[in-house]
């Protein structure tokens, strides 16, 4: 059975809840699923002051876990068009996958959050997907096989490139239903790819 980690990071618990749903269609499709989440490096008095979700369910991953899985999903909230740095600083710590070359072929994918419409969902899904495709991921999008995207019906997240909610300027906006199946579409894709090429 392939097996698939859903990476994440999330302040506010948006691109956690993503991640659920990342899982959850991973699952359904026959994959074994992990969720964990990168570590917090914001001092622990800043991140309560800023009001961050601390008490998350997931357990804290460590980089010598991503060699162990057939696919990795990564999400994370957007800083000014890019990843977190708290995502930035566990990928940059895997330079030694990197060198023994322990991730490539596996199967990559990547989802993420922003405040408004336009604040760089693309971009920070493209800063997630070089640093896969360094590392030698083949990478699975969020094809218009999920028809959500396309609607005008409402404003609402998602890219070819991969599954995106929306937050608002306040963070009030939780992931809308089309977001969480956008999610839970590339999740499954994720999961149908890498039975095909691990079983």
């Amino acid at each position: 059975m392939a097996k698939v980690l859903v990476l994440y990071y999330s302040a506010y618990g948006h691109i956690e809840t993503m991640a659920q749903a990342m899982a959850e269609g991973a699952r359904a499709a026959g994959a074994e699923v992990d969720v964990k989440r990168v570590p917090e490096t914001v001092p622990e008095a800043i991140a309560k002051s800023a009001h961050f979700k601390l008490d998350q369910a997931a357990p804290v991953a460590a980089v010598a876990d991503l060699e162990h899985y057939d696919a990795i999903i990564v999400g994370t909230g957007t800083r000014f068009g890019r990843m977190s740095s708290q995502m930035a600083a566990f990928l940059d710590q895997a330079g030694g996958l990197w060198a023994r070359g322990a991730l490539n072929g596996k199967v990559g994918a990547a989802f993420t959050s922003t405040a408004t419409q336009h604040g760089g969902q693309e971009t920070t899904l493209f800063s997630i997907i070089t640093n896969l495709l360094h590392f030698g991921l083949v990478i699975v999008g969020l094809p218009y096989s999920h028809q959500g995207q396309m609607t005008l019906g409402e404003i609402v997240g998602g890219a070819p490139y991969g599954a995106t909610t929306i937050a608002g300027g306040d963070g009030s906006r939780q992931p809308s239903q089309i977001e969480l199946d956008g999610a839970r579409h590339q999740g499954g894709l994720v999961a149908k790819t890498a039975i095909k090429l691990f079983g």
